[in-house]
């Protein structure tokens, strides 16, 4: 059975130690995996974490990057080394918590979207592709694994297509480096999201499960049967994790354009979500 969970920028940004609470109300909820959105390797104790999840049932699904201004593998020197140093970071904390993979844009800041020529954009191809080869091997070594998100055009200009992805992922050429869908970013960017995810096949490591609004899976008009059906011809065995936000956290509110609540409250986005997804994928 698949593992549900939710992304902690649901409530709150950054995560710290100091919100540990979240764990103990994910699985108030209904989850069995916390994504956590780890916005600085140095905002946790990873032994501190990883106890609180154990002593929750709970598992660490995943770790949410945050691609924020001045990390960025196709930006300045420094917004390059300042991505690397943070992937790195982070890898290393993945050990402790015992999480399978980092999931995200790896490849550049997130709202960096513009018009680039095709010669440029191709610099900045082989940039990132110089990138994620040395941090798909550290991944391998640690056992660990990278999952790269395309996002809609409005994100990023860079990778908005599983097709795209998936040519980056074989350009880079490490089976450590694969892929994360979002059913949010599909809803805009492919012409049919079970093909995508069929498209992806082996290479699927994660999916984002949001309705067609940012807000809670189902009841909206995303083909959840069809996906469904995808990822079991693919059998995929990775968890299915809500990334919504809500306009009270307001850092990630105003990068993701969240300017409305989506349900009457905020819990309501995991109170609906996560058991229409266990009962879907059951």
């Amino acid at each position: 059975m698949l593992k549900i969970g939710v992304n902690t920028f649901l409530l709150t940004s950054p995560f710290t130690n100091e919100r540990i609470d979240i764990i103990r109300q994910f699985k108030a909820w209904g989850c069995d995996a916390v994504e956590i959105a780890l916005e600085d390797a140095a905002h946790i104790d990873a032994h501190l974490i990883k106890q609180a999840l154990d002593d929750n049932g709970m598992v660490c699904s995943s770790i949410c990057a945050a691609m924020g201004p001045g990390r960025d593998l196709r930006g300045t020197s420094a917004e390059q080394q300042n991505a690397i140093a943070y992937i790195t970071e982070v890898l290393d904390a993945m050990v402790v918590l015992d999480c399978p993979v980092m999931v995200g844009p790896l490849y550049s800041t997130v709202g960096r979207a513009e018009q680039t020529p095709e010669d440029e954009y191709k610099k900045q191809w082989d940039m990132v592709v110089s990138h994620l080869k040395p941090l798909g091997a550290r991944a391998a070594d640690l056992g660990k694994k990278l999952a790269i998100e395309p996002l809609n055009r409005y994100e990023t200009d860079f990778i908005n297509t599983c097709e795209q992805a998936l040519a980056l992922v074989e350009a880079v050429g490490n089976d450590a480096v694969g892929i994360l869908l979002d059913t949010y970013h599909m809803n805009i960017e492919e012409k049919d999201s079970p093909a995508a995810i069929r498209k992806a096949g082996k290479r699927l490591l994660h999916v984002h499960a949001c309705g067609c609004d940012r807000g809670a899976p189902g009841g909206d008009h995303i083909n959840w049967d069809g996906i469904r059906d995808a990822l079991k011809a693919i059998d995929y065995s990775g968890s299915l994790v809500i990334e919504s936000f809500t306009p009270e956290v307001k850092v990630v509110a105003k990068a993701a354009s969240i300017w409305r609540s989506f349900e009457p409250s905020l819990e309501a986005i995991a109170v609906k979500g996560i058991p229409f997804l266990r009962s879907h994928f059951a």
